[in-house]
């Protein structure tokens, strides 16, 4: 049953100033009322109101209104765009409690977005402005005579490949070229030696400033973009758009059990607050439960997040008052203490952590070995066509269920790939170089990327990497085909 507008709106006032007191601070919020095909389709475009064109989009749409109708997938109870205003959907057929829970949740999240600093790179005052410039331009280049659907979607299809290959870290100034250059060169030069009278004189080696690029860099279409020159100018800007698409997604996908977890907690804490009818109190205790329940075989970074949240305000708290225990002191130091541990109390805590975080950092420094155990995780392997428990949380294995969790949250799944050489064996090659961590690159992956590099290319290609602990070097050359040889 559809909620009055006019309820939602009375609801949304107490919400708004307990976020507020409760020291959230956020951009303008605005929500819009949506029913379930309208919500579809803005999960199919990631929230935005304006999107470019692409046959993905069409297909994610019918899997997932098949899913939908089939009763076999449900759909998210809001979607907000880290935007400035900050804009949020709500579902038309929730309940009254799922609209007040809804509420609640999207102040948490505009605070994290407005206030993280790994999402300080994405300029939400510009964020819908740009997506519908991006859909204007892609829009342009499919109704011009001169290059057409077909083309557009070939050079998209490529681009999105490999979109993920890119700076991760956008805090950290990348240097230009003239930059570059200046550093090699002082890096040329001899290092100043004490005992420079007993030593033999070092040789002055000048650096090669005609090699592209001069340091590797993990911008692989911006590079492909920049030194391609077959390239056409809509080739370039598809390449562009795709690219700005990707820095704005990569910091949410960095903080993605942070953020989930921060919105849980503070929907918890400002519903409770609130004086709920019990009707909807009740609502509201079971729809938290949902939102908060462990997926079997999976990680819910709902549940880890606002369980990881919840225990630093309480080990904060015990340790302001002087509740903990002598024997637990170090372990809490330990676990996330970081020194100031009997300083701050919970809340000071997290709002401090909200700031400075990413999900591998949170989890590193907060994931302590009672949360390893209380949050059930295991690590496990592929062996043949089975999934074995290779790891639990015991005395020594929950170290090692941790690391595994730290290293593959975030961005940690996508593999860091860079740019080493554009002219390999002067052939205009594309020499790429894989930063192994101990992780294999799923070959079958690996070639079908390879093709689409070069495809953007035009020349052959080439990937450093290596397997079963062997250096390899994988190309596809002229016959398109995946060629391994050692190294």
């Amino acid at each position: 049953m559809d909620v009055n507008l006019e309820e939602i709106k009375k609801w949304n006032v107490p919400i708004e100033r307990l976020a507020r007191n409760y020291g959230l601070k956020t951009f303008k919020q605005e929500f819009e009322i949506c029913d379930s095909e309208e919500m579809l389709s803005y999960m199919t475009y990631s929230g935005m109101p304006s999107h470019y064109p692409h046959w993905s989009y069409g297909k994610g749409f019918e899997k997932l209104k098949t899913l939908y109708d089939y009763g076999l997938s449900g759909l998210p109870y809001e979607m907000v765009i880290n935007s400035d205003p900050c804009l949020a959907y709500l579902m038309r057929e929730n309940s009254l409690a799922l609209q007040i829970l809804t509420m609640a949740h999207v102040y948490a999240h505009n605070d994290f977005f407005r206030n993280n600093d790994t999402l300080a790179t994405t300029h939400a005052n510009m964020t819908i402005e740009r997506f519908k410039s991006h859909a204007n331009r892609i829009r342009s280049y499919i109704a011009d005579s001169s290059i057409g659907l077909d083309k557009v979607e070939a050079v998209l299809d490529a681009a999105h490949a490999v979109s993920l290959q890119c700076r991760r870290n956008l805090a950290i100034k990348e240097m230009s070229r003239k930059e570059q250059e200046q550093r090699a060169l002082d890096n040329a030069l001899p290092r100043e030696d004490s005992f420079q009278n007993a030593h033999r004189r070092q040789e002055y080696i000048a650096p090669d400033l005609t090699r592209v690029p001069l340091v590797p860099t993990e911008n692989l279409l911006i590079f492909i973009r920049d030194y391609n020159r077959d390239l056409q100018d809509w080739e370039r800007d598809c390449f562009t758009i795709v690219h700005e698409q990707a820095q704005y997604f990569i910091p949410q996908i960095d903080t993605k059990i942070m953020n989930e977890g921060w919105a849980s907690f503070w929907h918890k804490t400002i519903l409770n607050t609130l004086n709920l009818p019990q009707d909807i109190h009740m609502e509201f205790l079971v729809r938290h439960t949902q939102v908060l329940c462990p997926t079997p075989g999976g990680l819910n970074p709902y549940f880890v997040g606002f369980g990881t949240w919840h225990d630093i305000v309480h080990r904060y708290d015990e340790a302001y008052i002087g509740k903990i225990c002598e024997k637990h002191e170090e372990m809490y130091e330990r676990n996330g203490g970081a020194g100031d541990l009997k300083k701050k109390t919970g809340l000071q805590k997290i709002f401090e952590v909200r700031e400075w975080a990413r999900d591998s950092s949170f989890l590193d420094n907060f994931l302590t070995e009672e949360l390893v155990r209380e949050f059930n995780l295991f690590e496990y392997q592929h062996r043949g066509n089975d999934m074995v428990v290779s790891e639990v949380a015991s005395e020594d294995g929950w170290r090692k269920v941790k690391k595994t969790l730290v290293q593959n949250v975030g961005m940690g799944q996508t593999p860091v790939i860079k740019v080493e050489d554009a002219n390999y064996n002067n052939n205009r090659i594309l020499f790429l170089k894989h930063s192994h961590d101990g992780r294999d690159l799923q070959l079958e992956y690996a070639e079908k990327t390879l093709g689409y590099i070069k495809q953007l290319w035009g020349r052959g290609v080439c990937l450093e990497t290596i397997v079963n602990g062997k250096a390899t070097l994988c190309s596809v050359g002229d016959s398109n085909k995946l060629e391994i040889s050692g190294i």
